[in-house]
Parts: C-alpha cells; structure tokens; sequence
C-alpha cells in the first residue's frame, strides 16, 4: 500500500511539471496574440468615449456636422457612403463571425 501511495505521488508530481511546463509554453506562444487583442481594447474604449461625448455634447456635434455639410458637401456625401459601407461590413462580418468560428472548432 505504501509503494502504491508512493507511486501516485510520483506521478502526481510529475503531472504537476508537465502542466506548469505547458502553461509556460502558452503563455509564450499567446503573446502575439495578446497585443492584437489588446488593441482591439482599446480600439473598443475609443469608440466608448466617442458615444458618451456624443450623448452629453448632441448641439456640438450637430453644429459641426451641419458646418461640414454646408462647406464640403461632396466630402461628406463621400465619407457618408464609405460610413455606410463599413457599417454594412461590420454588420455582416459580425453576423457571420459565430457561425464561422463554431465550423472551425
């Protein structure tokens, strides 16, 4: 029975220092991937601060955009379509996102 115990706490150990050795190698190899998501953090908090200015200052930003639509009209007839079309991407790519990433798990 003694050996027995022995054995297991052997192994045991031994299991012990294969997961540390593999969440070390995790780690590692993550820290690519760390920064990426890092950026889309704050790419996220941007957008955030972006949307409680517009809700605390709407008579600022409405003024300027009714000065750029007075002196650049062609300009922002133009950034309005490109607008509109990254929100139909983003849109699309977000519904799709899930249903993609579930085929490749």
């Amino acid at each position: 029975m003694q050996a027995r115990l022995i054995e297991l706490q052997l192994q045991r150990g031994r299991l012990l220092e294969r997961i540390a050795h593999q969440r070390r190698a995790l780690a590692d190899q993550s820290q690519p991937v760390a920064h990426v998501l890092h950026v889309g953090d704050r790419l996220a908090e941007v957008v955030a601060q972006g949307k409680v200015f517009v809700l605390r200052h709407p008579l600022a930003v409405a003024a300027v955009v009714g000065a750029l639509v007075v002196l650049r009209p062609a300009g922002v007839w133009r950034w309005s379509r490109r607008g509109f079309f990254a929100w139909r991407t983003w849109t699309a790519m977000r519904a799709a996102l899930p249903a993609f990433l579930s085929r490749l798990l």
